[in-house]
């Protein structure tokens, strides 16, 4: 993946932003929302895009857009970096693939301690099993 091109494919939309900002609020767009459109995207490998596909799916519209939104600035400008700097991370975050886990060996001592109260348990069942007292037949 390569972050520049991928950036160069981001399209943008602005909405009217909510929060602080006065009169400003009324009038002007701040809210951006930056977008990747994932399967038309030149910037990725076919493999990557199955991948983010499969791990965002959650995070993907049912149009097989991909966004990210900010509105914390007053300024268009700002919030439009931000925005793609989310919309950034969190495609780079969906192609770490995670390592494959080894099955580690038991250690010997933790089958050593298992064996010992294995041991323990029978030996005080056994105990038990010796107190038993049979009677005899009267004559």
């Amino acid at each position: 993946m390569n972050p520049e091109l991928l950036i160069q494919e981001f399209s943008y939309r602005t909405s009217r932003s909510g929060g602080k900002g006065g009169q400003n609020v009324n009038k002007v767009e701040t809210k951006v929302e930056a977008r990747l459109e994932i399967a038309t995207s030149a910037a990725l490998t076919d493999e990557e895009k199955a991948w983010l596909l499969e791990k965002l799916a959650d995070k993907i519209s049912s149009d097989g857009v991909l966004s990210a939104t900010n509105q914390t600035d007053r300024s268009q400008l700002t919030n439009k970096e931000k925005a793609a700097e989310k919309l950034l991370k969190l495609v780079e975050k969906g192609l770490i693939k995670p390592k494959k886990r080894r099955k580690a060996p038991i250690p010997a001592g933790v089958k050593e301690a298992r064996l010992e109260g294995k041991k323990r348990l029978s030996e005080k069942k056994a105990a038990r099993q010796a107190v038993k007292v049979i009677p005899k037949d009267s004559e």
